[in-house]
């Protein structure tokens, strides 16, 4: 045996040793002989390295694994089946052959050389080697099977390969399923074919992701300064990869690049060796202007929020336009988080004559979500399933918008230009907060699959009032007060958390404020347009990061008020024949909208007034579903004027603080079993 062979086989040995992969490797072993009663073609075994690790033990072997991975795949190969026979693992491993080395790489250097960037892509990857590639995830087909080995017996009965495993294809990264099994193969012994034992062939999972550049969530916004084009790359996970990526969500690869002919094409295939998902990072800490502010509206639990709500979107329209629908969209931005353990819906639909400007604010504020993406009309919100153009015979399933914005915001834009189909595929899906797929497989060449994905985004969406209908609703303690908007669905409206109608001015006198404001921002960007307000910096709104990081627990006073308020507003809202037009939903809806105000206003802590915020909010929007209750809300009860000095701020604090005490009042007249929830006055 050569002397640097051996010399990288004891390196190998030794640091399967120090890991502790020896012990995995044999405890491997030992599955295969209990779960199998006939013999493999191939025994495929993964070995988990650690790069830094691997240089300390032998720099050489290190080297060969981040330049030549597959001879450092051989190396471990060899040490693998010699440990096989001297400890007696696997009884039905003949030969070296049917040994598959998978090494599965923790990390690569954080250097250049080692990051492929999909916007240079296919120049300078010409060796087959790791990389690491960022992307996010835009397309998925259904898991099918690929060889992962076979046994090939030669047809000349006279030659020593006519028996045994000698002739045996396994699968290498970045090879094509026509690399490992077809009908030409010929005997390396004496020049015959080769036939295949079907009885011995060993086949794996495999899954095909679509993945583009990062940057390209700026396009999807619909917010790109330069005319950008990115193109897709595919990725191959096999096996335990599987299934591990999913729509939307950004991700770190390392994988192994392939160019693959098929003329008069070559395209550039990832083959996947490990998967991790990418989080976008958050800022550590808020500005100093910022902390100043908090500190100095920390007399009232209402105040901050209320100022940063005030100043939003000044450059779309003049500060306090439109406050309240502001103040949601916060409020939704806020409560997205990555964390499936943590997810909270807080949808959005506005109501309005002026859809253009509201439009663009509500497109605006998507620069301030990790993941925003506008939908397009003419898309397709949520799924689409064509044919696959990588020649496996199976379905490729497209993400919409919907499935793109994971744990973002997805803006739907004007709900009365959608098809009546689109908008029952829409109610049914904030109702159940999935979508589904059928893949038939009469069409593309697989069993009948039908398969559902989650939905982690929030929806915004904006409707056009000025066709709503003009005939008058009958008069009863119910739906008094009621708006009738015949140009959507009943359903579609009452499926959206919040509903927000921005009623402002008169309709000229609003245009004038929007196009003055504009012309003064125009004329001198650099000048203070409002010394009398309070000003925020839109950069400085990045603290949103940070408050959707905090983690926030519920006090007992505000459970206490919420599930009071719920309870009393159940009596209210009853009907003889409908019956309760509240379901339990609505508790969670009223716990997030909390959660986020507490949030907002950067407290780990959700207070009574927090539950205060939520109560009007939420009954704001039931009373333009359902017609005012006895609690009389008035649709502007968060912002009744304007609130742009510590004076009016005091004023709606003592506004707050009457209106606290009346649903404290409604809650002890509808529901005297939650009256000894609060202490009296």
């Amino acid at each position: 045996m050569d002397a640097f062979a051996l010399e990288m086989k004891e390196a190998a040995l030794t640091y399967l040793d120090r890991s502790g992969g020896l012990p995995k490797f044999i405890a491997d072993c030992k599955e295969y002989n209990t779960d199998l009663k006939q013999g493999l073609a191939v025994y495929t075994f993964t070995i988990l390295v650690n790069p830094s690790d691997l240089i300390e033990t032998d720099a050489r072997l290190g080297n060969y694994l981040l330049h030549e991975p597959l001879k450092a795949a051989y190396y471990f190969r060899s040490v693998c089946f010699i440990s096989i026979k001297t400890l007696s693992l696997i009884e039905k491993v003949h030969t070296e052959a049917q040994v598959n080395i998978i090494l599965k790489l923790m990390h690569l250097p954080p250097l250049p050389n080692y990051h492929l960037d999909l916007c240079d892509y296919p120049r300078q990857y010409g060796l087959r080697r790791n990389f690491v590639i960022e992307g996010l995830v835009i397309t998925l087909t259904p898991v099918t099977k690929y060889t992962r080995g076979a046994r090939f017996l030669c047809t000349e009965e006279t030659c020593q390969f006519s028996s045994g495993f000698h002739c045996i294809r396994v699968h290498i990264p970045g090879a094509t399923e026509s690399a490992t099994v077809r009908n030409d193969f010929t005997c390396s012994l004496c020049c015959s074919a080769l036939k295949e034992d079907v009885m011995f062939r060993v086949l794996g999972n495999k899954q095909l992701v679509e993945i583009i550049h990062v940057k390209a969530v700026n396009v999807l916004r619909c917010q790109s300064a330069r005319p950008f084009r990115f193109q897709s790359t595919t990725v191959f996970l096999r096996d335990e990869l599987c299934n591990q990526m999913k729509f939307g969500k950004m991700y770190s690869i390392i994988g192994m690049p392939a160019h693959v002919h098929k003329l008069p094409k070559v395209k550039l295939r990832i083959e996947a060796n490990s998967v991790q998902p990418l989080i976008p990072k958050c800022l550590s800490s808020i500005s100093n202007n910022l902390k100043c502010l908090h500190s100095v509206c920390a007399s009232s639990p209402w105040r901050f929020s209320a100022v940063l709500a005030y100043s939003f979107g000044s450059c779309i329209v003049p500060p306090g336009m439109y406050i309240t629908l502001k103040f949601c969209l916060l409020l939704s931005a806020v409560l997205i988080s990555n964390k499936e353990e943590c997810l909270k819906f807080l949808d959005v639909l506005a109501l309005t004559c002026d859809t253009i400007t509201v439009g663009r604010l509500l497109e605006y504020c998507l620069d301030f979500v990790p993941y925003g993406i506008k939908h397009l009309i003419s898309g397709e919100i949520f799924a689409r399933v064509s044919k696959d153009e990588h020649g496996i015979g199976t379905a490729s399933i497209e993400a919409g918008s919907a499935l793109l914005a994971s744990d973002g915001i997805c803006f739907l834009g004007d709900l009365t230009l959608y098809k009546k189909d689109k908008l029952e595929l829409l109610c049914s899906a904030l109702e159940t907060r999935t979508t589904a797929v059928y893949i038939s497989g009469r069409k593309y060449g697989d069993v009948d699959q039908q398969l559902v994905f989650p939905l982690t985004c929030n929806f915004w969406a904006l409707a056009d009032v000025t066709y709503s209908s003009k005939k008058p609703l009958k008069s009863n303690s119910l739906t008094q007060g009621r708006e009738d908007f015949v140009s959507i669905p009943c359903n579609v409206i009452e499926s959206f958390g919040l509903l927000i109608h921005c009623q402002e001015s008169a309709s000229d006198f609003r245009v004038q404020c929007v196009v003055q404001h504009a012309l003064k921002a125009a004329m001198d960007p650099e000048e203070r347009l409002y010394p009398e307000s309070i000003q925020i910096p839109m950069h400085e709104y990045k603290l949103l990061a940070n408050s959707r990081s905090l983690q926030v627990e519920q006090s007992c006073e505000a459970e206490r008020l919420i599930h009071g308020y719920y309870l009393a507003s159940r009596r209210v809202r009853t009907d003889p024949t409908s019956g309760s037009k509240l379901s339990t939903a609505s508790v969670r809806l009223l716990t997030s909208i909390a959660e986020a105000h507490a949030k907002l206003c950067l407290r780990k802590k959700v207070l009574e007034e927090d539950a205060v915020i939520a109560v009007l909010l939420f009954e704001s929007s039931l009373s333009l579903k359902y017609g005012t209750s006895a609690l009389l809300v008035p649709h502007n009860a968060l912002f009744p004027f304007e609130v742009y000095d510590q004076d009016t701020l005091y004023q709606r604090d003592l506004y707050l603080s009457e209106l606290h005490h009346q649903i404290l009042n409604y809650v002890q007249t509808f529901a005297p079993g939650a009256a000894n929830y609060f202490s009296e006055e």
